[in-house]
């Protein structure tokens, strides 16, 4: 990971991506759902990213957003 942002789980709701690599025209993203774990007191891994073009969601590893040859923090 290049450049690791200094990133907070529990402040990532409804923040904004874009991707480094657009596919199918989709680049912007918002993160739309922080998943708890199902084991009380672990820590939030996954959460829940939407394309802003076309509304398609998935879910990833909230630290893969720290690397900078995949995410950038924002909309440019």
């Amino acid at each position: 990971m290049r450049n690791a942002l200094r990133l907070n789980p529990d402040k990532l709701l409804r923040s904004k991506w874009t991707a480094v690599t657009p596919t199918n025209r989709e680049k912007h993203f918002i993160v739309t759902a922080v998943i708890k774990p199902d084991v009380p007191g672990t820590e939030v891994d996954m959460i829940t990213m939407e394309a802003v073009l076309t509304r398609r969601s998935f879910e990833v590893r909230w630290r893969e957003l720290n690397d900078s040859s995949l995410w950038l923090q924002g909309w440019r």
